[in-house]
């Protein structure tokens, strides 16, 4: 192991990566399957394109179990979290513990399309349509079947690595 003045595991600076830091965006959590098989992922790295119908396009890890759970079900849950889901969204990220396992850290209401975080005020049903490898990441494009809207006084923001509140 080497030791480096700014960090432990300091790699060598990545500029794309640093630029996609610096992009910020609304984080979501991602969910599949049921039962058992359910599987989560914070994700911030997505898009929507409107039409007739509307798309949400991610970029999700490909050795996460949600895009195992994406790929078995082609159906799965997009939803908005807020600020006080910020420790909720570490655990799916996978970067805090959850004892338990993530789905007992919160309510979960089944859905057609997957859970749904109960106090979750914006979601969406989606539909996978296409599989694409970009980069390190599995480009997904799903098709958008339901919306639920509500309001996000306080929506959970990530930009620069870590977890700021909307201004």
């Amino acid at each position: 192991m080497t030791i480096h003045s700014t960090h432990p595991f300091a790699m060598p600076e990545d500029a794309a990566r640093r630029l996609r830091g610096r992009l910020g965006g609304t984080v979501s959590l991602w969910t599949a399957g049921s039962g058992a098989t359910r599987a989560g992922l914070t994700v911030s790295s997505l898009m929507v394109a409107t039409g007739a119908p509307a798309y949400v396009v991610g970029l999700l890890d490909p050795d996460s179990d949600l895009f195992d759970a994406l790929e078995t079900t082609e159906r799965g849950v997009v939803q908005l979290l807020r600020w006080r889901h910020r420790e909720l969204a570490e655990m799916f990220a996978g970067a805090t513990p959850a004892p338990g396992g993530v789905f007992r850290q919160a309510e979960f209401d089944e859905s057609a399309w997957g859970p749904v975080l109960a106090d979750a005020t914006t979601w969406a049903g989606v539909v996978l349509e296409s599989v694409v490898e970009v980069g390190w990441s599995m480009q997904v494009t799903c098709r958008i079947e339901h919306v639920v809207l509500g309001e996000e006084p306080d929506p959970l923001v990530h930009r620069r690595g870590r977890y700021v509140p909307m201004a």
